[in-house]
Parts: C-alpha cells; structure tokens; sequence
C-alpha cells in the first residue's frame, strides 16, 4: 500500500506545477489571521528536529534496558521501532537533500515578495531549499510508523500526517508539489526500510 500511495503523491506533486503559482497566491490572499495563527501553531509538530529526538531518547533509553535489565517484547518493540524511524528519516533526508542541492527551487516567499520563480538547478545554493517539503516527509514517515505499531489508528495517522503537511502550503513556506512529492519520498523511505531491515514490524498491508 506504501508504495502506491508513495508513487500516487509524487505524481499528484508533479501535476501540481502547473497550478503552484496560482494556489499559492490564493493561500497568501485568503488565509486569514486567525487561521493563520492557528497554522503556525500546529504546522511545527511536523518538523523532523522534534521527532528525531523523541526517537534517539525511546532508542537509547530501550537500549539500556536491553543490555543492563531483562528484555521484555514492549521494549524490544521500542527500540526496532525508534531504529527503524531514524533510519528512514535518514534515508528520506539524503534523498531530499540531494533534491534540494540539486534542483535548487526558490521558495513561495519569492514569488510573492518579488514575483520569482522557478529552479535554479546546479546553483548548489542553499537558500533555493523549497523542493521538496522537510516537514512533509518527516510526518509522512511518523504515520507510517504509527500505522504499523497501531493499524486501528490508521486512517486518523494518516489524516493527521496530510493536514500537517498541508500547512507548509497553507501558511506559503512550500508550493503544493513541494508538500506531495516531500510526502512521497517520506512514504517510500519508510516501506523500504521496514521491509528490508525491520520486517517484524512490516504488517501484510505495507
């Protein structure tokens, strides 16, 4: 299933470019001031500092545990499922990197401050960092992390992983395909991760 849906949102990403532009300026135009604070509260639950270091603490922790008391299955579970997280949020963020340095893509800002707009591929400028979405691919990997731990939850994961990434667009700091293909790529590192190197967490669905 996460292959498709990773596929799915990197192809829905691309489509958006022919529409980036405008829905940008729409969101710059009609996001109003209450709304707004509300994003700016909430839009940083995705950011990937955050969960990384929820998940180097439930490692290290359950690793302690492992070596210095005796194994039980919740920590076992604790510690593939936090290694697992850091891997694919590290996978994931070569690969966006890369992308980023590459592509070099300005930001929304650009367009609506000066009216630039576009990549600048092999500029290697740092700055040019829109492409694709950070906070996307994080949330994206935590949901799917969460849905193998909690296949109940499923659905509301996922919700909340769509919102969250939509707010990058929302508040004008990604464009639209920023956010689906940061999305996908999150996806796709997490069903290569868990099925190549975690497969006691992969659940027959992945």
């Amino acid at each position: 299933m996460l292959l498709w849906a990773g596929l799915i949102m990197i192809v829905v990403g691309l489509a958006c470019f022919r529409i980036d532009r405008r829905a940008t300026n729409y969101f710059y135009d009609h996001v109003g001031g209450r709304l707004h604070r509300f994003l700016q509260k909430t839009t940083h639950l995705a950011k990937a500092a955050h969960w990384l270091f929820a998940a180097v603490t439930i490692f290290a922790a359950s690793w302690a545990w492992l070596h210095w008391c005796h194994e039980t299955p919740a920590v076992r579970l604790a510690y593939d499922s936090a290694a697992a997280f850091i891997i694919a949020l590290a996978l994931g963020t070569v690969i966006l990197h890369t992308i980023k340095l590459l592509l070099g893509r300005r930001r929304p800002r650009d367009e609506i401050e000066m009216k630039l707009y576009g990549f600048l591929p092999f500029a290697f400028d740092l700055r040019m960092n829109s492409f694709p979405s950070g906070h996307a691919l994080t949330i994206c990997i935590v949901a799917a992390m969460a849905s193998c731990l909690w296949p109940l939850g499923m659905p509301l994961w996922f919700a909340l992983a769509l919102w969250l990434a939509l707010t990058r667009a929302l508040l004008s700091a990604h464009f639209l395909s920023d956010v689906f293909v940061g999305a996908g790529i999150g996806l796709l590192s997490a069903r290569l991760v868990l099925l190549n190197f975690f497969p006691q967490l992969s659940p027959p669905w992945l």
